[in-house]
């Protein structure tokens, strides 16, 4: 295949299955949302389903929630790891490898964990209850609370991790040393040396991340089904109970309010745009004062606060585990009186289910990740334009979408199967793998590749006998990141499944909300293991395949 043709038939095939299906599913959910909905007989122009949205219920008080849990978390997390980053400047605040657990820990699971952690009965109470004498759980309202702090909480936890990775990478990218001596060589103190020299080189490259973190936090449906308020919910998760309504009228509020709910995160995305201008031109004000800002370091408050952050996290994971084991755990002892493995006895289908989804996603979006790379390569240009329509399913919102793209699946025929969970669940399995993989990959040392073409190599063997093999590694971690975003969809899989497609994280969701804390923890800890496996693998094959090639010259391992 000659070079512009591949990178030709890549772009195309990223935008047929990946684009036109967002942009077919916006487009029907904007139709219904006038009131144009053939299959339900409403044929005529009309605003009336946005008049039925306005008069739901609570509807002021979800736009609220969702805004208040979703700025929030986004702006808490940032602010904690700039300042830990600031903190810690000389050294990586937290090692990349010890975030992987984190970063395998699906949503949902992450979500449960923390509600057995903080709620009523759960450790945390019950560490208390030997402090204070309680023999019975206190009257707190800590999951599901009205103002969303828990919600706020568990996105905080999950999306520290993701960013502190994101900003180490970009670090990477930027002379950082040089700046940080030449910023304490001119006087700047920890925080304003941060903002003047640091954040600004690295903004460019986290800004997408945050992004999707922002747009993740906005419109999330499975930690705020878990976490967040019930009566009224957040906006998206309204709207997935508008949309699952056995009523069908509900449909063209729904609409309406999936309409909307792209509307807040687009609204969302132009105030952090102009929040940024803003910024940068403070900042050139403030640089051009010349002052310097505080000597003294930044102190140990962001490091304390992502520790404790980071040990949620992991005690979440903890209390799933100890919760699938346990028999009978009451109130206030803080383990449990006896043990039983009668939780895992379950059935496998939802299990068999996720495994095959995760695979084949993964695989269908390492090899159009590769094949976008190569072809990038051959043709020894980048379309900047192009790229950017990869992210897309990462920035619009899911719920916006999905339930237009199933009318039109419905209507293609393939709503509802196992085909139909894939190509949805591959629109963002593959964002996340190129954004993991595009970076080592054009970092390669191109005189490998010229190496071997002087040696004859053509280009297709020059892919597979140099450049993968040295890839090995980001290959494996994009991979494993796959795995990990397959098993954590929920809407793409109860949308485009049609209710009829069981995974691990379709079932710990529905569990979440029942009595039964045994199974929901035995289904999230086999939930989160499959990411944690991944990466495990992700990490050791590597190892184990260039066992041979380490040769140790004055101490140091001559491959990294």
């Amino acid at each position: 295949m000659r070079q512009p043709t591949l990178r030709r038939a890549v772009l195309s095939l990223v935008a047929l299955l990946g684009v036109l299906p967002i942009l077919a599913g916006l487009w029907q959910s904007l139709r219904a949302s006038f009131g144009i909905l053939p299959a339900l007989g409403a044929t005529t122009l009309s605003p009336a389903p946005w008049g039925q949205l306005m008069q739901l219920p609570g509807l002021t008080t979800s736009l609220a929630l969702t805004l208040t849990t979703g700025l929030g978390a986004t702006l808490i997390a940032f602010v904690l790891v700039v300042a830990l980053c600031a903190a810690r400047a000389d050294r990586a605040p937290v090692p990349p490898r010890l975030l992987a657990p984190f970063l395998a820990a699906p949503h949902a699971a992450m979500a449960i964990g923390l509600a057995f952690l903080i709620a009523p009965s759960g450790w945390i109470a019950r560490a208390l209850a030997q402090v204070l004498g309680w023999s019975t759980p206190p009257l707190w309202i800590t999951v599901n609370d009205p103002h969303g702090f828990a919600l706020i909480l568990g996105l905080v936890i999950k999306e520290v991790p993701f960013l502190l990775l994101v900003t180490l990478s970009a670090l990477s990218q930027i002379p950082l040393r040089q700046s940080l001596i030449t910023g304490r060589a001119l006087g700047y103190g920890a925080g304003a040396l941060w903002l003047k020299l640091v954040l600004p080189q690295i903004w460019p490259l986290i800004r997408l991340p945050l992004m999707v973190v922002l747009a993740y936090a906005l419109s999330n449906v499975d930690m705020a089904l878990i976490l967040g308020p019930a009566t009224p919910p957040t906006l998206a998760v309204l709207l997935a109970r508008l949309f699952s309504d056995p009523d069908t009228a509900k449909l063209l509020p729904a609409s309406a309010g999936a309409i909307l709910q792209a509307l807040l995160v687009l609204a969302s995305f132009a105030a952090l745009w102009a929040t940024a201008r803003l910024t940068g031109w403070a900042g050139r004000i403030w640089l051009r004062k010349g002052t310097r800002g505080p000597h003294s370091a930044l102190g140990p408050l962001p490091a304390l606060t992502a520790t404790a952050l980071l040990a949620l996290g992991a005690l979440s994971m903890a209390a799933l585990l100890v919760w699938s084991l346990a028999w009978r755990w009451p109130f206030p002892r803080l383990a449990p009186e006896s043990w039983s493995l009668s939780a895992w006895d379950t059935s496998t289908a939802p299990l068999t289910t996720t495994l095959l989804l995760a695979l084949t996603t993964t695989l269908l979006s390492t090899l159009l990740a590769v094949a976008w790379l190569e072809g990038e390569d051959r043709a020894r240009r980048r379309t900047p334009w192009a790229e950017a329509l990869i992210y897309l399913p990462l920035l619009v919102p899911q719920i916006s979408f999905l339930y237009g793209l199933n009318i039109l699946f419905l209507r293609i025929g393939i709503s509802g199967g196992m085909g139909a969970v894939i190509w949805a669940q591959t629109l963002f399995v593959f964002p996340y793998v190129m954004l993991t993989l595009s970076a080592p990959w054009r970092a390669l040392d191109p005189r490998l590749t010229r190496t071997a073409a002087a040696l004859g190599a053509g280009p297709w063997r020059q892919l597979i006998a140099v450049k993968l093999p040295a890839l090995l590694r980001p290959l494996l971690t994009a991979a494993a990141i796959g795995v990990a975003v397959s098993v954590a969809q929920y809407l793409p899989t109860l949308f485009m499944g049609a209710g009829r497609i069981a995974t691990l994280t379709t079932e710990a969701v529905t569990l979440a909300s029942g009595s039964d804390r045994r199974i929901t923890g035995a289904t999230a800890t086999l939930q989160a293991a499959l990411p944690l496996l991944a990466y495990l693998i992700a990490f050791a094959l590597p190892a184990l395949v260039h066992r041979n090639r380490r040769a140790l010259n004055g101490g140091h391992t001559a491959w990294a």
